[in-house]
């Protein structure tokens, strides 16, 4: 068995998610940003991140589909948060758009991917300490932590303007 890298894209020699994690997130942020609210239309969501809107349909049905969102119909309605945004990780969101998160298709938890060489093959401990690293970050922030994040940039953006006046 090959030891490949499988949901990093390479795009410059750099490694990145695909837009369905980048965007998905942002639109998650943009629920949760809004959050007691009611429902928020994806066309607002779409304008306020300068994202296609057909494209996040496709995101959001994923989302839905795995219970981070709800959705209303009507003239008033949109999507909105399934649960509080301190509930809901960042890894429950890219996990749900990108599928696995291992760095290399020997080190995916679910399946049993038994290769000849996983007893003395150095570089799959590496693809492990990386995805251990990953799961580590991404399942410790949630979706409150990025509001109050954007409240600090916010707030400190506001003091400049107000020290440059």
């Amino acid at each position: 068995m090959n030891c490949q890298v499988i949901w990093l894209e390479l795009e410059g020699g750099k490694m990145k998610l695909s837009t369905k994690g980048r965007y998905g997130l942002k639109t998650m942020f943009q629920l949760a940003y809004n959050y007691g609210k009611g429902p928020i239309s994806l066309k607002s969501v779409a304008e306020e991140e300068g994202l296609s809107e057909n494209y996040l349909e496709q995101l959001v049905a994923v989302l839905k589909r795995d219970g981070l969102l709800q959705s209303v119909r009507g003239a008033q309605g949109g999507y909105m948060l399934s649960k509080h945004p301190k509930d809901i990780t960042v890894g429950s969101i890219l996990r749900s758009l990108e599928g696995n998160l291992a760095p290399a298709a020997c080190v995916i938890d679910e399946e049993m991917n038994v290769c000849e060489k996983e007893e003395y093959c150095v570089t799959r401990i590496i693809w492990q300490r990386i995805r251990d690293s990953i799961y580590n970050v991404i399942d410790s922030i949630t979706l409150q932590d990025m509001i109050d994040e954007q409240e600090n940039i916010l707030q400190k953006k506001k003091k400049r303007i107000q020290e440059e006046v």
